[in-house]
């Protein structure tokens, strides 16, 4: 059994082979690191896989919550300051894109520049997604958690469930709704997006505004559905992610 990471942050599903190239991957608002546990059997064992877990859900639920993404990610740039001396990428799905990107612009300040950036079913930084939800009422949130998709109906009609999560979804709609892009230096890793085709969160060109945010290749892959189309195309995803990354034998030749 492969050892899991030394911090709370993070969470390691699958063995991969020695050197393999590093995956970190940052759940969406109310998302747990569980979500990407059937990613990470995809894709390894070529690629090594770390999901990310936020404090207040799972194992961390009596952690204090974040309800800031620019914390959030100053706090996630300092726990991976020692994964990344080997070559990694970075994939996040909706708010995880946002928290992916500002982890990714940390970590090249620090001289850790990732090998790609990969973000799913969000609008660029630099597209403003103003919002008002977190301060709606319970009612009104769950209505769209349930608008989106992603959340088991059963868990929508169980009020003791609901009970345990509403806080950390309501915490990240507040961490998402306030988020304003500052501006950073164009990253220098290329930047792939995936979106839905009937995504009402982000539409074609929100998810092309990404090629601002990097000197390197953009390239846009529309899936049919919404804002959780992923679920059904993860295949998919997973093979062209595999496939967008170079092979760490080769990157150990060229260094």
């Amino acid at each position: 059994m492969t050892p899991p990471p030394a911090t709370p942050w993070l969470r390691r599903f699958h063995p991969a082979h020695p050197g393999a190239l590093r995956l970190f991957c940052f759940p969406h608002a109310g998302g747990n690191a569980s979500y990407y546990y059937p990613l990470s059997a995809l894709l390894a064992p070529r690629i090594e896989m770390l999901a990310v877990q936020y404090p207040g859900r799972q194992e961390r639920f009596n952690e204090p919550r974040i309800e800031s993404l620019t914390e959030m990610a100053d706090v996630i740039a300092g726990e991976l300051d020692g994964l990344t001396g080997e070559p990694f990428a970075l994939f996040g799905h909706s708010m995880g894109a946002t928290v992916a990107f500002e982890v990714a612009c940390r970590l090249r300040a620090r001289g850790a520049e990732a090998t790609a950036l990969f973000v799913s079913g969000r609008r660029a930084p630099s597209v403003p997604a103003p919002g008002s939800v977190h301060l709606a009422t319970d009612e009104k949130l769950i209505a769209d958690m349930e608008y989106l998709g992603g959340t088991s109906t059963q868990m929508l009609e169980n009020p003791d469930l609901l009970d345990a999560i509403l806080p950390a979804v309501r915490s990240d709609y507040v961490a998402t709704e306030t988020y304003r892009y500052q501006g950073a230096p164009r990253l220098d890793c290329p930047i792939t997006a995936f979106i839905g085709d009937v995504d009402p969160r982000v539409d074609v060109p929100m998810a092309e505004a990404w090629a601002d945010h990097t000197t390197d290749d953009f390239r846009l892959h529309v899936f049919s559905g919404g804002h959780f189309y992923l679920v059904p195309h993860l295949e998919a995803i997973a093979e062209t992610m595999s496939l967008s990354v170079p092979d760490v034998q080769t990157l150990s030749t060229q260094n």
